[in-house]
């Protein structure tokens, strides 16, 4: 049957990217509340005419989620977790192309959304419908999630998770994206990093004054940096109580999947533009830092005058954004009351924080059976094979599900090491997008007998 499969899905392939270009071309920006309902009513619409049951599910204060399934032969089930929601397009002018027209060239779809993450949803929903084409029933059940926060933390997917667990339960779980590494190879990654995100502020004075008076009056500038330099030594060691006692180093299996995942180093050099990489790390080091070692990131300082020319000024108010990311077992409450405590015990008692994000960290483990499956079935699909990442760098809202529930969650993508998500000219390459709908159909095709052989 997979034969057959990915020859029709070839032959369709003119079709699936003038439906996936149909959904670029509805902008759905979450940020600024631009196009959501609208772009989760087409979503509904197509599912429909799949045959599936959809329904949106209105979120108090937020944007909807939508909700689909389909009923397969067998008792067993695959729920895929997107997003419909953009981020803003600016800056504008760095666009080749209007962001929302969806343009071909080279080889490649331009749009807003097409990267993350519009062009893997529509992948899933036409992976499904190539099955029921050609052999007129699903194997087994599907059902989507596709919520419309994402790009703005997913403030209320917890709350829709926990309410509809019965209804979301399922043998595996497809997660929103995983991109193409910098040889252009696939990838499957099976977790994400935590983070605790916080913004630290120091009101040194009522006002700024005159930097005459720097011998008198404290800069909270000053008081920040000082701060700052509590929490990070030279060596790139995070110096917060405690803040490692929760890491774990990785398993044999774990260490044998990092190393054959390649070493890129001088594409990832030159990708930003460096001489050496922090510790002046090579080979395994660079992945296994990646993946295994927590961060304390400094990502915006912002304090008196920084405008044109001079201004001879004396900061009263300092803001730091801080983020740090958080490998398996650490928690971002425990980090944050290390952070709190570490403060205090250096001095720093005007330091007030605020919390703006809190993600935990969750990963399946490469032992699972599932991910050989999909390893598998990806080799079949693509001209490369896959190469499997324990941990994604980034962060999401997978931790939402792996709190209640064991099954395996699994992000696979369509994307490229130079899709630019988030930024100007995001993309995909159109091979990469038939041959994402191929992995997928693959995967749905075949799971209920892989099931049955592995008794999941």
């Amino acid at each position: 049957m997979s034969k057959a499969l990915l020859d029709f899905i070839n032959q369709n392939e003119k079709t699936y990217v003038e439906e996936l270009r149909e959904l670029l071309r509805k902008p759905s920006i979450s940020a600024q509340n631009i196009g959501i309902r609208e772009t989760a009513d087409w979503i509904v619409h197509y599912m429909e005419s799949l045959g599936m049951k959809a329904q949106i599910y209105p979120m108090a204060d937020g944007h909807p989620v939508v909700f689909g399934e389909l009923n397969g032969e067998s008792d067993k089930s695959i729920l895929f977790y997107n997003h419909y929601d953009v981020q803003p397009p600016e800056p504008l002018e760095l666009w080749e192309s209007e962001p929302f027209s969806a343009d071909i060239r080279d080889g490649k779809i331009f749009s807003r959304g097409v990267a993350d993450n519009k062009g893997c949803l529509m992948a899933r929903l036409q992976a499904v419908k190539a099955i029921l084409q050609t052999r007129g029933k699903l194997p087994v059940s599907v059902k989507f999630l596709v919520e419309g926060e994402e790009e703005i933390g997913s403030p209320h997917l917890k709350s829709f998770v926990d309410a509809h667990r019965d209804l979301l339960r399922s043998d595996l779980c497809i997660w929103e994206n995983a991109y193409g590494d910098e040889d252009g190879s696939p990838t499957i990654r099976l977790g994400n990093k935590g983070m605790c995100y916080v913004e630290l502020s120091i009101q040194s004075m009522k006002s700024d004054t005159h930097s005459k008076n720097a011998t008198i009056y404290p800069n909270a500038a000053w008081e920040m940096i000082w701060a700052l330099s509590t929490l990070k030594d030279s060596n790139e060691n995070i110096l917060i109580e405690g803040f490692y006692d929760r890491v774990v180093d990785p398993g044999p299996e774990e260490v044998a999947v990092i190393k054959r995942v390649p070493i890129q180093e001088e594409k990832i050099k030159a990708r930003a533009g460096v001489d050496k990489l922090l510790r002046d790390v090579h080979g395994y080091e660079i992945i296994n830092a990646m993946y295994n070692f927590p961060t304390c990131t400094v990502c915006g300082f912002q304090s008196g005058y920084t405008g044109v020319g001079q201004k001879t000024v004396l900061p009263a108010k300092a803001v730091v954004k801080l983020d740090m990311r958080l490998v398996p077992n650490q928690d971002p409450d425990d980090i944050l009351d290390k952070l709190l405590s570490h403060f205090r015990k250096n001095g720093f008692d005007n330091i007030k924080i605020q919390v703006l994000t809190k993600a935990y960290p969750s990963k399946t483990p490469v032992t699972d059976p599932a991910i050989s499956y999909i390893y598998e079935m990806g080799v079949k699909a693509y001209d490369k094979k896959p190469v499997i990442e324990p941990l994604s760098t980034g962060t999401g809202p997978r931790y939402i599900f792996s709190s209640w529930t064991d099954m395996p969650m699994v992000a696979l993508g369509v994307s490229n090491a130079g899709s630019n998500p988030h930024a100007p000219n995001e993309n995909i390459y159109l091979s990469d997008f038939l041959s994402g709908i191929k992995h997928v159909a693959l995967i749905i095709d075949g799971f209920s007998d892989f099931a049955k052989r592995k008794r999941v």
